[in-house]
């Protein structure tokens, strides 16, 4: 096999393993995780925004550090290593962001933290970055943060909109436009969830039919 199909092949494979979590494996539309942050705080299309983002960058930094370290941790321990891993940059995190915007911190509250049990993160600590070299792990980490974070924003931005006839406090419905108050409601983040999984499951079935 000459040197440019090995490059190709391998160019491929790395774009798949980024592409993947966007939209094949997206973490919330196809794996359906972290759903405790994802019902919560996506009632505007800046919390989910942020929530996305700072999940994101503790899913990078962990990838990494735990493919670094995955030949030094023992089995035995390793889910409690990975843990302490990312707690740390879940800590990193929060402080980062209560010196951005405390209005933004406030609005997140306790979800910030509860970003070390997301089981997105631990589940791609284990069954992917203790397996794989740093590269491709910060590759999967990327994706999935971007398909977790596009998730996020899509319920975000038709929460917001319906409920406020706004995206990032921007009006977008003129002031007679009457808001769908139960959409910025727990009750509108099950009804979205459902209409976005609807809507993928028919994209992705359409897909498999051609």
């Amino acid at each position: 096999m000459s040197k440019d199909n090995t490059s190709s092949k391998q160019e491929v494979s790395n774009t798949d393993e980024f592409i993947k979590g966007i939209w094949r494996d997206n973490p919330v539309f196809v794996q359906v995780l972290g759903m405790c942050p994802v019902l919560a705080v996506s009632n505007t299309a800046e919390n989910a925004l942020a929530m996305g983002l700072a999940t994101a960058f503790v899913l990078l930094m962990s990838n990494i550090l735990v493919s670094l370290l995955r030949n030094f941790i023992p089995k035995q321990v390793r889910i409690a290593s990975y843990i302490l891993i990312i707690a740390t940059f879940v800590t990193v995190t929060d402080y980062a962001i209560q010196a951005i915007s405390v209005e933004l911190y406030k609005s997140l509250g306790a979800f910030i933290s509860l970003i070390v049990v997301n089981c997105l993160i631990l589940s791609r600590a284990e069954a992917f970055a203790s397996k794989n070299t740093v590269w491709k792990s910060m590759l999967d980490a990327l994706g999935m943060g971007l398909g977790f974070t596009f998730a996020l924003f899509c319920l975000g931005a038709v929460r917001e909109l319906l409920g406020n006839g706004s995206i990032f406090q921007f009006a977008i419905f003129p002031e007679n436009f009457q808001n769908w108050i139960v959409m910025i409601l727990p009750a509108g983040g099950f009804f979205t969830l459902a209409a976005w999984l609807l809507i993928i499951n028919v994209i992705q079935t359409r897909k498999i039919k051609l």
